[in-house]
């Protein structure tokens, strides 16, 4: 006896849509340009924007779309590219003779399995959103075809999109090879699209190079598409910067300006304050607690954090640093890979190298530097002073123009300062060499031996007063 079952639409529609959802996505990174025109010998892909290569940017996109597999097609420069960006989770392919996007993509194709969708990005355009890219993979995931497309006011230098009476999409035709009809389009076409596996690798096979620049257009398969009858499903960006490339070095300018003032929007709804948005740069990732306020022609560079409270005067540079609670840095302050305490005070003109750890309440002044050190809760050193390779107590004072003499030509050596001392101005501390808790060093003192708690060093030469001297003069010719 054979029983039949009846499906219900809706339990039909339901396992389609779960099979959609089960479709797997690789993404495919077209990064294998020389950029002629940034006159450089750097992969155009290496360059930075904000602190990173803008392949780096790209990757990170890509990979808020948790996809299956992640290839980077690399050509000009040989190993430079995938050598320069080793942390990056990805197949690296190389396209050994620059033939066109097409041809990029036949290189990638033979290790992706017919029912996933691939996605092609471009590794020189960097600020795709992951709204515009994950509205083009669903539309992709239910067409089997998306291609974002864009309505440009000055379209030239881009593929113009050819439709007929119906809005129905025929082409792409590439600038170079456009009429003056069809260059008069706006429409264009951006490069990114979603295409089902198992369509792509036919369509891919019939590619051509009978064109200008004698290459192998990815675009081209739009035509071979549309032949075969299959529907291309468009859509736009959000915004018109999503879609722009990097072609020279002013464009990339541009690009850092618009890039920097995201970020600083997106600060500011974190509640910061910044003075002037278009004079503030952000190149690395930070993390920030509220009320903080950054003034004119900061730059944050690699992985900071800032706590609340925190005020950072103009000209400062800050790089991979840890900033506490209620901190002050004043004006042209350099602060890089160090840990400062809460409720400390820095600056201005304040250097403060790598390894340097200020706890609370501490606070550095004018033209004093300090390297490799430890310095103590309420430890103040306020003017012109160094202090490198040293553990600095709590509630030490360092006068003006103290300097720890760390280096003897050949190794560095350690200074240690304990709670509670007063360091006269002009005193040199030749390491290794240990001052106790307490102790008092008079200014202008080299000390050369350890000082016990709660004494005074002093080391001075007699001062003597010739009465009733006279000045030489100049001497007459």
């Amino acid at each position: 006896m054979i029983r039949q079952t009846n499906f219900s639409p809706d339990l039909l529609i339901y396992c389609f849509f779960v099979y959609l959802m089960r479709m797997k996505l690789d993404i495919v990174i077209l990064a294998a340009g020389q950029g002629t025109r940034m006159h450089s010998d750097k992969p155009k892909v290496l360059h930075e924007l904000a602190g990173k290569p803008l392949l780096t940017h790209v990757y990170h996109g890509a990979k808020t779309l948790n996809p299956d597999s992640i290839y980077i097609v690399y050509g000009y420069g040989g190993n430079e590219v995938y050598e320069s960006l080793p942390a990056l989770d990805v197949e690296w392919v190389e396209q050994a003779e620059q033939l066109g996007t097409g041809h990029a993509v036949q290189q990638v194709i033979p290790n992706i399995d017919d029912d996933n969708l691939v996605l092609v990005l471009y590794g020189d355009v960097p600020l795709i959103t992951n709204d515009t890219l994950k509205a083009l993979v669903e539309t992709g995931r239910s067409s089997g075809f998306s291609l974002l497309t864009a309505f440009l006011d000055e379209p030239r230098g881009y593929g113009r999109i050819i439709r007929d009476e119906n809005g129905r999409m025929l082409r792409i035709v590439e600038e170079k090879d456009a009429t003056p009809e069809e260059k008069a389009i706006n429409e264009i076409n951006t490069g990114f699209m979603v295409v089902k596996a198992s369509l792509l690798k036919p369509w891919l096979k019939k590619l051509g190079n009978d064109n200008a620049q004698k290459e192998y257009y990815l675009t081209d398969i739009i035509e071979i598409a549309v032949s075969e009858g299959s529907e291309i499903e468009t859509l736009q960006p959000g915004s018109e910067i999503e879609i722009y490339g990097v072609n020279d070095r002013a464009q990339l300018s541009q690009m850092e300006r618009y890039y920097q003032l995201i970020q600083s929007h997106e600060l500011m709804r974190q509640g910061v304050t910044i003075f002037d948005p278009a004079r503030f740069d952000l190149r690395g990732d930070l993390e920030v607690g509220q009320d903080v306020e950054i003034d004119i022609n900061v730059l944050l560079e690699g992985r900071n954090r800032i706590g609340k409270n925190v005020r950072i005067g103009p000209n400062c540079i800050i790089k991979d640093t840890v900033i506490g609670d209620d901190v002050e840095i004043k004006a042209n302050c350099v602060i890089e890979n160090a840990v400062i305490g809460n409720a400390c005070q820095i600056g201005p003109f304040s250097r403060i190298r790598p390894d340097a750890v200020l706890e609370d309440h501490v606070h550095v002044g004018n033209f004093v530097e300090l390297k490799k050190s430890t310095i103590g809760h309420g430890t103040k050193i306020n003017h012109l002073s160094y202090v490198g390779d040293s553990e600095v107590g709590m509630n030490v004072n360092i006068g003006a123009g103290t300097i720890t003499c760390n280096y003897d030509g050949a190794n560095k050596h350690k200074t240690i300062i304990g709670d509670n001392v007063f360091i006269g101005s002009d005193t040199q501390l030749v390491a290794p060499v240990t001052v106790k808790n307490g102790a008092t060093i008079a200014a202008g003192t080299t000390v050369c031996r350890d000082v016990e708690e709660d004494a005074l060093a002093i080391s001075r030469t007699e001062q003597k007063v010739v009465k009733k001297w006279k000045r030489p003069g100049k001497t007459k010719h």
